[in-house]
C-alpha cells in the first residue's frame, strides 16, 4: 500500500490506513493490541483517527509507529501526516530545564512524613522517658538517703570488718558448739578461696567460693572432710580451738575433722 504517491484526494487517514493494512495482514484488533500492548480500546479509537486517547501528541506518535509496524506498514509517513494535522513536531525539550521543573513540582507534593512521623515519636518517647526517669530518680534517692543513714547510725564503718575473723568472737560461737558433734569454722581472713565441704556420709555441706572476710561454719555428728583451693588465705576454728598450720598462699590441702582434739585425717 503507498500512501505518499497517492492523490491528496485519494490518500486514507491514518486510521484508515492503519486499519486496512491490519485487514490485509489478516490480524484482529486482539492481536494487534495483545504484540504492541496498546489496549484495545484505543487501537478502535486509532484506526478512527480518534487520538484523543492515546494522552497526548507524543503517546499518539507511539501508537501510531508501533500500530504501523505491526501490520507491516511503513509508520514515517503516517507520523508525518499526523504532524501536519496537529500542528507539526514539537521543539525538543531541553534536559536540564525539564529536570528542574520535575524536581521543582516533586518536591511539595511529595513531603517526607515518615521522617516526621519518626521524628515526632522520638521526641515522645524521649519526654516520656525523661519524665519516668526524673520521677524514680527522686523516689529512689530519697529511698537511698534514708537507707544510706540508717547503717551510718548503727553499723560500724568500713574499716571495722577486718575484726570479724578476730579470734576472741570466732572462739566464743565455736566453744558454744555441742560437745557430741564436730564443728568446724572457715574464716577467709588472708584473701579469698574456694572450699568444698562434706559430712561423713559424702553429702556435699558446701561448694564455692568463700570471699575476703566471710565466714562458715560445718557440723556433723562424727566428721568434717574439707578442701581448701587456697588454704593459706584460710583460718580454721575446730571443736573451739584454732588450728596453727603453715599454709602457704595457694596451697590446695584435704583436711579431715572428727569430734576429738583437732587432728588432719
Amino acid at each position: 500500500m503507498s500512501i505518499g504517491n497517492s492523490p491528496e484526494e485519494d490518500r486514507p487517514s491514518i486510521g484508515r490506513a492503519l486499519q486496512q493494512a491490519r485487514i490485509t495482514a489478516g490480524l484482529t484488533v486482539e492481536e494487534v493490541s495483545s504484540s504492541t500492548r496498546v489496549r484495545i480500546p484505543i487501537v478502535h479509537a486509532i484506526e478512527e483517527d480518534d487520538f484523543s486517547r492515546c494522552g497526548g501528541d507524543v503517546y499518539a506518535r507511539g501508537h501510531i509507529r508501533m500500530l504501523a509496524h505491526a501490520v507491516r506498514l511503513d509508520p514515517d509517513p503516517l507520523i508525518a501526516e499526523f504532524d501536519a494535522e496537529h500542528g507539526g513536531r514539537p521543539a525538543p525539550t531541553p534536559a536540564a530545564p525539564l529536570f528542574e521543573a520535575e524536581r521543582i513540582r516533586s518536591e511539595p507534593r511529595r513531603p517526607n512524613w515518615t521522617a516526621a512521623m519518626v521524628a515526632a515519636i522520638v521526641a515522645v518517647v524521649g519526654f516520656v522517658g525523661f519524665t519516668l526517669f526524673n520521677g524514680e530518680d527522686e523516689g529512689s534517692g530519697s529511698a537511698q538517703v534514708a537507707e544510706g543513714s540508717t547503717p551510718d547510725k548503727t553499723t560500724p564503718p568500713a574499716t571495722t570488718k577486718p575484726a570479724d575473723p578476730k579470734p576472741a568472737p570466732s572462739e566464743s560461737v565455736i566453744a558454744a558448739a555441742p560437745r557430741d558433734k564436730v564443728t568446724v569454722r572457715l574464716s577467709a581472713a588472708q584473701g579469698k578461696s574456694w572450699i568444698s565441704a562434706k559430712d561423713h556420709n559424702g553429702r556435699l555441706l558446701f561448694d564455692g567460693l568463700l570471699n575476703q572476710g566471710d565466714s562458715k561454719t560445718f557440723q556433723d555428728k562424727e566428721r568434717v572432710d574439707l578442701v581448701l583451693g587456697d588454704a593459706g588465705a584460710i583460718d580454721l576454728f575446730v571443736n573451739g580451738k584454732k588450728v596453727d598450720d603453715e599454709f602457704e598462699p595457694g596451697q590446695v590441702e584435704r583436711l579431715s575433722y572428727t569430734k576429738g582434739d583437732p587432728e588432719v585425717g
